[in-house]
C-alpha cells in the first residue's frame, strides 16, 4: 500500500477553543539559577536564556469545562502499517498513532478535548505527541493553529509540513511528517531556523503521552537519571531502583515524578513504554535530540484527580519525552542565522517480554535490539537528509504574525512556502508599517516585540497607545526602567486600565514593592474596565495580598453574574471571606462546590481554603493550634473534587 495524506474531521466531546485574553504576560517561567545538584554544563544552561517575561503573548485562559460534540479538522497520514492523525489547529499535535495490523492505538488518545492550565499561556491539552518550542514549559502555540501544507514528492510520497513563527524566541519551526510505503515507523523531521542576527536561547521537547497501566515498563538506554523535586533540587539517582522500588514501573507509585535519563555519549537516543507482552510505542531520534525523560502523575488522590480532570474518568497515561538538552530547565544557545534539524521515528516496538521484564540490563538490551530491527540507526540518519520538496497544496492556516514580520522585512518565507495573509489581529501594526502611525485601539492592539517594532515606536509621536506598546517592547528587552517611563508617559496622555495594569504588574514582580501600591493601581484599572474578568481576578488577588479582604468582597458583590459565577472568582471570594472572618460565607461557597476551570498545575489553593475554613470553624475566636489543625484535617478530609495535591509520600 502506498502512503496517503488526506483531510478529515475528528468528532469528540470538546470544549470551545481557548480564547486569548487582553493582558500581556509580564512574568517569566519561574525557573531560577541555583538549582542544586546540577553539573557544570546544566548549571550554565539553566542560568542561560530564562525569559523574565513571556511577551509578546497574552494568556489563553478563555475556556470552560463545558463540552459538546464538535468536529475538528485533522490531517491523516496512512500506509499499510500506521495511521497518524494530526491536529494543525492545536499546535500540530499528533493526536493518534494506530498500528493497523493489530488495531492498537500506540498513544494516549484522549477521549475528550479539554483545555487545562498547564502551559506557558495557560491552555493545554493532554494526549498524543506535543511539540514544545520556546522556554521551559508547554509552548505558547500548544493550543494555537499552525500553517499546514501537503507536499507530493516526485516518487508519490505525501509529506505533511506544518510551520509557524514562534514570537517570543523569534524562531521559525517546521515539522515534516511522512510515512514511506509499508514503513513500520512514522518519520518526523523538525527544523528550527533563527532568522535573527543575534544568538537566541532555544528549548525543545517532544512530549509523548502513552497509556499507563499494570505491567507497563518504561525503558531507556541509561543506568542513571536526574530526579527533579519540582522546587530547587536535581538529584542524580541510580535508575530504575530508588528507595527500594523499581521506578521504571509507574503503577502503584503515589507521587508524581520527573526522571531525566543520563544517556551515555555514543548511545543511540530512544525511549519506550512496553506492556507485559513486551510491546508498546518507541520513540527514537538522530543524536541532536539528546535528552529523554519519564513523567508520571502518580497514583495518589491528586494524581488520579488530575488524570480525570484532563482526560475524563478511567483514562490514565504517562509521558515519555525527548529534548535538545538533558533536562527541561535548560536552554541552548542557537547562533545567529543558524538552522538546526533532527529526525524522529515513532512506531510499535516488539521485544522479548522475558527480557523486557527481567533485569534492567536485559530490558535495555532487548529494547535496543528490537529497535535496530524496527528502524536501523543508519535509516534514521538517512531520513534526516531526504529531499522533502514537492508540489504544494494548502491544508490549514496559522496566524498572520509571520506574514506581518515578513512585511516588516524581518522574516524570509520558509523555502518559499506561504505565510498567508495579515489578519485583523495584525492590522494595526500593518498600518504602522504603511503610514508611520499606530491607530488608537481600545482594548489595545495585540503586543509585538522585536527591534523593528521598538525602533518604530521609539520614533512614534506620543499618545497613550503608542507609549503603552513602547513600554511593552522595552520590558521584553529587559529595559524595566524605560518601560515604566513609557507607561507613565502613556498615563499622562490618558489613564487607561491597560497601562495601569502593566505598571501594577511590573511593580508586583519587583522585589520590595508594597502590596498596597499594586492594589491601588489595579483598583483604579478595574474601576475603568470592570467588564474584563482577567483584570477583576488580578485586582482581587492584589487586594488580598494588601490585607484588604473587605474591599475585595465589596467588588465581588458588584460583579455581574457572568463573572460572579466563575470558579476562580468564587475561590478568591472564599479566601477573602476567611480573611475577613466571615466563616458562614466561606462555608457556603465550599459546600455548594467550586470548580476552577483554569486551576494551575501544582496549585494548592483549593485544599488550603478547605482546611483553613475547618480549622477556624473549630477554633472559634481562639488561635489555631497544631493539635487543632490536625483534628480539623482528620475530621474533615479533603473531598476528591478539591484534591489536586501532587506532593504526597511514597
Amino acid at each position: 500500500m502506498t502512503s496517503t495524506l488526506r483531510r478529515a474531521t475528528l468528532r469528540l466531546p470538546a470544549a470551545a477553543p481557548p480564547a486569548a485574553g487582553p493582558l500581556p504576560i509580564l512574568h517569566g517561567t519561574g525557573v531560577r539559577p541555583g538549582i542544586s545538584g546540577a553539573d557544570a554544563e546544566m548549571t550554565a544552561q539553566i542560568g542561560y536564556g530564562q525569559p523574565h517575561a513571556l511577551l509578546p503573548y497574552t494568556p489563553q485562559d478563555g475556556y470552560t469545562r463545558s463540552r459538546r460534540e464538535r468536529e475538528l479538522p485533522v490531517v491523516v497520514l496512512e500506509n499499510s502499517q500506521l495511521r497518524a492523525t494530526f491536529l494543525p489547529g492545536y499546535g500540530g499535535r499528533l493526536w493518534s498513532l494506530e498500528h493497523l495490523p493489530t488495531g492498537r492505538e500506540l498513544l494516549h488518545r484522549n477521549p475528550i478535548l479539554q483545555p487545562a492550565n498547564l502551559a506557558l499561556r495557560d491552555a493545554w491539552l493532554a494526549g498524543g505527541v506535543e511539540w514544545n518550542l520556546g522556554a521551559t514549559g508547554h509552548w505558547p502555540l500548544t493550543c494555537s493553529p499552525l500553517h499546514a501544507v501537503a507536499l507530493t514528492r516526485p516518487d508519490g510520497t505525501s509529506v505533511l509540513r506544518m510551520y509557524e513563527f514562534e514570537r517570543m524566541r523569534r524562531l521559525v519551526v517546521r515539522l515534516d511528517a511522512w510515512l514511506p510505503p509499508d514503513s513500520p515507523v512514522l518519520l518526523v523531521k523538525i527544523t528550527l531556523h533563527n532568522p535573527s542576527p543575534a544568538e537566541t536561547p532555544v528549548y525543545w521537547w517532544s512530549n509523548i503521552a502513552v497509556p499507563e497501566g499494570p505491567g507497563i515498563r518504561v525503558v531507556a538506554p541509561a543506568a542513571q537519571a536526574h530526579h527533579f523535586d519540582y522546587t530547587a533540587e536535581l538529584r542524580v539517582v541510580d535508575f530504575p531502583v530508588l528507595d527500594g522500588r523499581d521506578r521504571s514501573y509507574t503503577e502503584g507509585v503515589p507521587r508524581a515524578a520527573d526522571y531525566f535519563f543520563e544517556i551515555p555519549a555514543g548511545e543511540r537516543r530512544w525511549i519506550t513504554a512496553l506492556d507485559a507482552e513486551g510491546r508498546g510505542l518507541v520513540q527514537t531520534s538522530t543524536d541532536l535530540l539528546r535528552g529523554r525523560k519519564l513523567f508520571h502523575w502518580g497514583t495518589g488522590p491528586g494524581g488520579r484527580r488530575w488524570q480525570e480532570w484532563l482526560s475524563g474518568p478511567g483514562s490514565r497515561y504517562l509521558e515519555i519525552q525527548a529534548g535538545l538538552a538533558r533536562t527541561q530547565l535548560e536552554h541552548l544557545p542557537m547562533p545567529a542565522h543558524a538552522t538546526w534539524s533532527w529526525a524522529e521515528a515513532y512506531g510499535l516496538l516488539e521485544a522479548d517480554p522475558g527480557r523486557v521484564h527481567g533485569t534492567w540490563t536485559e530490558a535495555r538490551a532487548a529494547a535496543a535490539e528490537a529497535l535496530d530491527r524496527l528502524v536501523p540507526r543508519a535509516a534514521l540518519d538517512a531520513a534526516l537528509n531526504e529531499d522533502l520538496s514537492g508540489e504544494v497544496e494548502r491544508l490549514a492556516h496559522g496566524s498572520g504574525w509571520a506574514a506581518l514580520e515578513a512585511a516588516a522585512g524581518q522574516l524570509p518565507e520558509p523555502d518559499g512556502l506561504p505565510y498567508g495573509e495579515i489578519g485583523d489581529e495584525q492590522a494595526p501594526w500593518a498600518e504602522l508599517l504603511a503610514t508611520g502611525r499606530l491607530p488608537l485601539c481600545d482594548p489595545p492592539a495585540a503586543p509585538v516585540t522585536g527591534p523593528k517594532w521598538r525602533a518604530l515606536l521609539e520614533d512614534h509621536p506620543p499618545d497613550w497607545h503608542a507609549r503603552y506598546h513602547l513600554g511593552l517592547v522595552r520590558y521584553a528587552d529587559g529595559d524595566l526602567d524605560g518601560a515604566r517611563a513609557a507607561w507613565q508617559e502613556s498615563l499622562a496622555h490618558e489613564r487607561t486600565p491597560w497601562t495601569l495594569r502593566c505598571l501594577a504588574e511590573s511593580r508586583r514582580l519587583e522585589t520590595g514593592t508594597a502590596p498596597g501600591e499594586v492594589a491601588g493601581l489595579l483598583s483604579e484599572a478595574h474601576a475603568l474596565a470592570p467588564h474584563v474578568p482577567e483584570l477583576t481576578v488580578e485586582t482581587l488577588r492584589a487586594l488580598l495580598a494588601a490585607a484588604r479582604p473587605e474591599a475585595a468582597l465589596t467588588i465581588i458583590d458588584t460583579l455581574p453574574a457572568d463573572q460572579r459565577t466563575r470558579g476562580r472568582i468564587q475561590l478568591i471570594e472564599t479566601q477573602a471571606a476567611l480573611d475577613a472572618g466571615d466563616l458562614e460565607r466561606a462555608g457556603g461557597l465550599l459546600t455548594s462546590g467550586i470548580e476552577v476551570d483554569n486551576l494551575r498545575e501544582g496549585e494548592i489553593s483549593l485544599d488550603a481554603v478547605w482546611f483553613t475554613y475547618h480549622e477556624r470553624r473549630l477554633a472559634g475566636p481562639d488561635p489555631v493550634t497544631p493539635d487543632l489543625a490536625e483534628r480539623a484535617r482528620r475530621e474533615n478530609p479533603l473531598p476528591s473534587r478539591y484534591d489536586f495535591r501532587m506532593q504526597v509520600s511514597d
